[in-house]
């Protein structure tokens, strides 16, 4: 038999051997398995929708384009706020005004801005009512940074837009819930008990973080949302799509110039605005889930932990058990590290099982929340490596103390035991 055969069959011999320890202590490893398989399990699952989060996001930030950018009223921050000057200052900025907006849109590096704020309120049709949908308003020129999955009908123009028409365009799951199988284009709804006229239907591929597509949502000119529904345009902020062939660094710097330009801001005073890349809503979200997923794996290391005191428990009665078959090889010409490979391999294969059981249920339960959730979660590749080389490090890393002990073990002594 050539080594490699033999290293394979001892490889083999060692994992039945395994098999035949759970049979025999079933309590004990049924224990060890559980705690390794927890372990795991919350790896796959925080992994999973984690992805899926990511994917989302990411399809959010594409589908407004890659350089899109955006000046706000409030900077994106992590400070400590109690709600006074002192500790917020940016509380104390100005609203972003229409007559900004404009100034911004006839820089020769902006191909597009447009304004959008958000609101909430109650939509109705007849009989069926939403009592607290999502309301999100638009310059006419919406399609160009937001760029609708129109099902049905249009979106509003940007004459429209500016005489406030009252008209609306609903997404696919409001349109259901209201119509049902329904046509709802030309049909009147109220909104907050004002009447607007349904233009149009789209599809919502908002990520989880911007209120998922299952919410019930609405869109309609932001000067509509002003005048009908009596809303104070205060918080809204402004897009900026940079022209083709212009860099967006530099189309940056000059909105920054004309904001502060507009804004009378002497040069030692700071900015009462704020400009936000795509780049650093990626930074902020990755610190926000960062955080969150380290402390789920702290959670899972918990679980790993259980089940490799487990395996040392285990790992060592079945050392006493066999103390006479260890004395037995020893004598056959078993060397230390055979005895030691195959503690260890019993180890591995203990920690293996809880590992795979891990995964599988993380993964069944990855696919239920993809289905029944709007976080759309998927069990990416490193995962599943992961997740089966934390087990297998789990088994070598416990498993070593009582293999060592086995490899010890004097033959003459050993067969002596009883």
């Amino acid at each position: 038999m050539t080594p490699l055969a033999q290293q394979a069959f001892n490889i083999v011999e060692a994992v039945w051997i395994a098999l035949d320890a759970l049979k025999a202590n079933r309590v004990r490893a049924g224990l060890t398995i559980l705690g390794v398989a927890v372990g795991v399990f919350v790896v796959v699952v925080i992994s999973a929708a984690v992805h899926g989060i990511n994917v989302s996001v990411a399809q959010d930030l594409e589908s407004t384009g890659p350089r899109t950018f955006y000046v706000q009223r409030y900077p994106i921050t992590f400070e400590s706020c109690d709600g006074s000057g002192d500790t917020c200052k940016w509380l104390s900025n100005p609203p972003i005004t229409f007559a900004e907006m404009e100034a911004l849109g006839r820089l020769p590096g902006a191909a597009a801005v447009g304004a959008a704020m958000y609101w909430a309120g109650s939509v109705k049709y007849r009989d069926r009512q939403l009592p607290s949908a999502a309301i999100e308003s638009y310059t006419g020129n919406w399609a160009t940074f937001a760029a609708p999955d129109m099902q049905d009908g249009r979106a509003f123009t940007d004459q429209e837009a500016r005489s406030a028409a009252r008209v609306v365009v609903l997404t696919t799951v409001t349109a259901g819930r209201l119509f049902g199988d329904g046509d709802p284009v030309g049909r009147e709804i109220m909104v907050n008990g004002t009447p607007f006229t349904v233009i149009g239907v789209y599809r919502d591929n908002a990520s989880f973080l911007s209120g998922g597509g299952d919410r019930a949502k609405i869109v309609m000119p932001i000067q509509s949302l002003g005048r009908h529904l009596n809303v104070q345009i205060r918080d809204m902020g402004l897009a900026v799509v940079p022209r083709e062939g212009f860099r967006q660094d530099e189309l940056i710097d000059d909105v920054m110039a004309s904001m502060r330009i507009q804004r009378g801001l002497r040069p030692a005073r700071e900015s009462n605005f704020a400009i936000v890349t795509q780049d650093k809503i990626m930074e902020v979200y990755n610190k926000i889930f960062g955080m969150f997923f380290l402390v789920m794996i702290a959670l899972s290391a918990v679980g790993l932990i259980v089940g490799g005191v487990g395996v040392v428990a285990i790992m060592m009665i079945s050392v006493t058990e066999r103390t006479r078959e260890i004395g037995v090889r020893k004598a056959l010409g078993a060397t230390r590290s055979t005895i030691l490979w195959q503690f260890l391999i019993e180890a591995v294969t203990l920690t293996g099982i809880g590992g795979a059981i891990g995964l599988f249920t993380g993964w069944g339960v990855a696919l239920l929340v993809r289905h029944y959730s709007p976080v759309a979660a998927s069990v990416p590749p490193l995962a599943v490596v992961a997740a089966l080389g934390a087990s297998a490090f789990t088994g070598i890393l416990f498993g070593m103390l009582p293999a060592a002990r086995a490899a010890r073990l004097d033959p003459v002594d050993a067969l002596r035991y009883e």
